[in-house]
């Protein structure tokens, strides 16, 4: 069978050419959402996956990084591509406040607690209509590219460099560092890892890539609105990880490549206008019913029987195997 490394690159061909397989502008616009939802979903895996820091308010990056990137294009007259880049450095920094003030809480208090902060973003944000749009939003962004073709492939470009990049930081040591405060804090602690510090780090990172995503969605969609700060948006990005599977980067990647291209169409036909979303929580519920651990894990346990880290062979192993896990607490 296939490793899943060669999955990878025929995943990221696929990518690459779809553009001369399928030129159709509705085709390119449901892939260039896809690619900028992938990437957003990768950012959520890598904080609430691999650290085990649930966040329930993760729009709030990506909302931070769409309504930074149009102000600054419209009100002080960024180009797009500098407007991109200071979102997700506004993005970045929204991330580390929020990751500090959470440093004490966990589990359930600490999903409880990010669910508040893009509903304090969306307060804000219409107590100054006049220099936010109020509930309409902003509009009139000019986007990064002049085709249609040319926007998919920023997209798709974006989407590579941040799913790759959050994948090798998850397989560095940085990522075995995470699974251990993930999997008990006070023991990681007691090893002598600087917990507050990674904590930090990976709440700066993550917020930086959805930041990324927003920002670009953004100038894809000529504007931004609250819909970027929605709790839907939250929540929606949280059924792409556990469908996908947690902890795997791919796995929600996967979802969404799955999940948002069936919902829109499903949306372009009438019949299904109604059950839409019906049929979206059966093909969910179906997937979670079946395969707890999610989608990907399922197909990978098939696929290979060795830890993607170390190579040993090692058939019960689920997201970093016994050897991996040793080898943190001898280095």
């Amino acid at each position: 069978m296939l490793p899943s490394r060669t999955l990878a690159a025929i995943w990221v061909v696929a990518v690459v050419v779809l553009p001369l397989v399928l030129p159709d502008p509705y085709v390119l616009r449901v892939a260039a959402m896809t690619c900028i939802f992938a990437a957003f979903a990768a950012s959520w895996d890598l904080l609430a996956g691999y650290a085990g820091q649930v966040n329930f308010g993760h729009a709030l990056f990506f909302g931070a990084g769409a309504y930074s990137s149009a102000l600054l294009s419209l009100r002080l007259g960024f180009s797009p591509v500098v407007a991109v880049g200071t979102g997700a450095l506004i993005a970045t920094a929204i991330g580390l406040c929020v990751g500090y003030l959470c440093l004490r809480l966990r589990g359930s208090y600490l999903s409880l607690a990010t669910l508040a902060f893009p509903l304090i973003l969306i307060g804000v944000l219409f107590a100054f209509p006049d220099f936010s749009g109020g509930e309409l939003g902003i509009t009139g962004l000019q986007p990064l590219a002049t085709s249609r073709v040319g926007n998919y492939y920023v997209a798709a470009v974006a989407m590579l460099g941040v799913v790759f990049g959050i994948w090798a930081l998850a397989d560095s040591r940085m990522g075995l560092i995470l699974h251990a405060i993930r999997d008990d804090e006070l023991a990681a602690r007691a090893s002598g890892i600087d917990t507050t510090q990674y904590k930090l780090a990976v709440f700066g990172i993550s917020a930086a890539a959805a930041g990324i995503t927003g920002a670009l969605y953004a100038h894809f969609m000529r504007g931004a609105g609250p819909s970027t700060l929605e709790t839907a948006l939250s929540f929606q990005v949280v059924i792409w990880g556990v469908f996908g599977g947690l902890a795997t980067i791919y796995g929600p990647v996967t979802a969404v490549f799955v999940l948002y291209p069936l919902t829109e169409w499903l949306g372009s036909f009438s019949a299904f206008g109604e059950l839409r979303l019906l049929i979206f929580a059966v093909v969910v519920l179906l997937v979670l019913l079946f395969m707890p651990r999610g989608l990907t894990p399922w197909i990978r346990d098939r696929i290979e029987t060795k830890c993607p880290r170390c190579k040993q062979q090692n058939p019960a192993w689920r997201d970093v195997c016994r050897v991996c896990t040793a080898s943190l607490h001898t280095a």
